[in-house]
């Protein structure tokens, strides 16, 4: 029998999970049935919504119950199928789990990789679920118009990489908010934003508010929390604030209590909205299209930060909150 190591969830976390809460085994690797695929997964996927999959509470999802593989996006080759739409060798990206091989169904590929010309690694970062989700919610609900002024959280991460480049493309002014000098420096340098802020040098009010001297037009939010409470205090009038994470937050156990949003959004008559990917899967690969072409132009930019091994799969979430990463996290076996 082929061997399938596999990473699963041994306990449930209060917060952020930690390497205890997981644990690498030994599983079977199955043949497929009728109808069902088995994939080698070459790269498996990190996001900063793990946290909420894993949650007692659950969120836009089904909590990942305990003994089974970590649920994550992964992509790989075709090694066996018994389904006719898809061959051995075939890329596939999907929901495969942390673990070395799937046996799955249909319905758990998300598409085939068929963007040859490029790494296939893409498929879980800038040409995946977070550049789509970048390009999807700022066109939607942010509206960008060229000329204003677009504010994104942890700018230098998977998401926030990509939305603020996309703004840029889209005509905008971008400022960008970030962890520490380095990705400060990744914001300028690598994203090309027009100014960028470093959220561990203290209160960000003063260094907002001379990066933003109009306001801001649109706020691509991943955080919450005390960054967020700043830049609403320099929303415009009409402006648009896209809720995308909440990573500032350890627990939504119980409702946080902060500074109130209401007065910001009557006075500036400004527009809150929420945006999770799996509403709008319809256009996916419409906008993967849009985003393969801007890669290979050269006008969107992407930063992989990559570990080695299923070992590696534990602590990687944790890693990610502490701020590790330089760019997508993701786990190459």
């Amino acid at each position: 029998m082929t061997t399938n190591r596999q990473c699963r969830l041994i306990a449930r976390p209060v917060g952020i999970a930690q390497a205890e809460h997981f644990a690498i085994v030994d599983g079977a690797s199955i043949e497929p049935a009728d109808g069902e695929l088995r994939v080698r997964n070459r790269f498996l996927s990190v996001e900063p919504a793990m946290r909420g999959w894993i949650a007692d509470m659950g969120n836009y999802s089904a909590p990942v119950e305990i003994g089974s593989v970590m649920r994550s996006l992964a992509v790989g080759e075709v090694e066996t199928s018994r389904h006719p739409d898809y061959s051995p060798g075939q890329i596939v990206c999907g929901w495969f789990g942390w673990q070395e091989r799937a046996t799955i169904s249909a319905q758990q590929v998300v598409r085939i990789v068929r963007e040859s010309d490029l790494p296939m690694s893409l498929s879980l970062g800038v040409l995946g679920i977070n550049g789509v989700t970048a390009l999807l919610a700022l066109s939607k609900i942010g509206e960008p118009k060229a000329g204003e002024t677009v504010v994104v959280s942890t700018a230098a991460g998977a998401v926030g990489s990509a939305a603020g480049q996309i703004a840029k493309i889209l005509g905008c002014r971008t400022v960008g908010i970030a962890g520490g000098p380095d990705k400060v420096r990744s914001c300028l340098e690598d994203f090309r934003y027009d100014a960028a802020i470093d959220y561990r040098n203290g209160p960000i009010d003063a260094a907002l508010a001379e990066a933003c001297p109009e306001g801001v037009d649109v706020y691509y939010d991943n955080v919450a929390g005390p960054i967020s409470d700043a830049v609403y205090r320099r929303l415009a009038v009409n402006s648009r604030v896209i809720v995308c994470g909440t990573a500032s937050v350890p627990d939504w156990s119980d409702w946080p209590i902060g500074p109130r949003v209401e007065r910001h959004l009557l006075r500036q008559r400004a527009r809150m909205q929420g945006f999770v990917i799996f509403d709008h899967m319809a256009e996916y690969e419409a906008a993967i299209a849009r985003l393969a072409d801007w890669v290979r132009s050269g006008v969107l930019a992407y930063r992989e930060d990559i570990l080695d091994g299923i070992e590696a799969c534990p602590d990687a979430l944790a890693g990610l909150y502490r701020g590790e990463n330089a760019g997508k996290r993701l786990i190459r076996l």
